[in-house]
This record gives structure tokens, C-alpha cells and sequence, in this order.
């Protein structure tokens, strides 16, 4: 935990150094509602240009792999969900 000052407050900031990502879990939620595999949510990324092999997407899912900006919107377009329906 770590602790910042804010006009004149002192808070506390918790920093989860395990989850590198917050969409993992909605990512795994979304392909399997699909009824994707992992290879197959690969293979319909990298038509466009997107290239996320199945390990690190099954990284993405647990946690412990960032996602970029452009691969959200990747993951967006093939999972067919608005960017800010990862965030629910």
C-alpha cells in the first residue's frame, strides 16, 4: 500500500500487483457466452491485425497480462460488446 497526499488528506492507494488487467475475467465471460475457444478469439483478432496468441489470452483472462488500448479494441469488436461493458 502506498499513500499519496491529496489537498491536505493523506489517502491510502492500494496497488494490486498481482491483476494486471481489469477486462480478464469479462474477456473469458464473453468468449465462452460465444461459445469460442481461445485459439478461435486468436485466429478472429488477427483478421485484424491483432495479434494475441492463445497463451497470452488465456494470460489476459487470469490477470496476469496487460491489455493495449488497440487490443481492447480488438477484443471489443470480435466479442461484439461496447468497451465500456468490460468495465462492469
Amino acid at each position: 500500500m502506498s499513500y499519496f497526499k491529496t489537498g491536505g488528506l493523506c489517502m491510502a492507494r492500494i496497488i494490486d500487483t498481482d491483476n494486471k488487467n481489469l477486462i480478464g475475467n469479462k474477456v473469458k465471460i464473453l468468449r465462452k457466452k460465444k461459445h469460442m475457444s481461445q485459439q478461435q478469439l486468436s485466429d478472429k483478432l488477427e483478421t485484424l491485425a491483432i495479434y494475441i496468441c492463445r497463451g497470452s489470452i488465456s494470460r489476459i483472462e487470469d490477470g496476469s497480462r496487460t491489455v493495449t488500448d488497440i487490443e481492447l479494441y480488438g477484443l471489443s469488436q470480435v466479442l461484439a460488446t461496447p468497451i465500456e461493458d468490460f468495465f462492469k
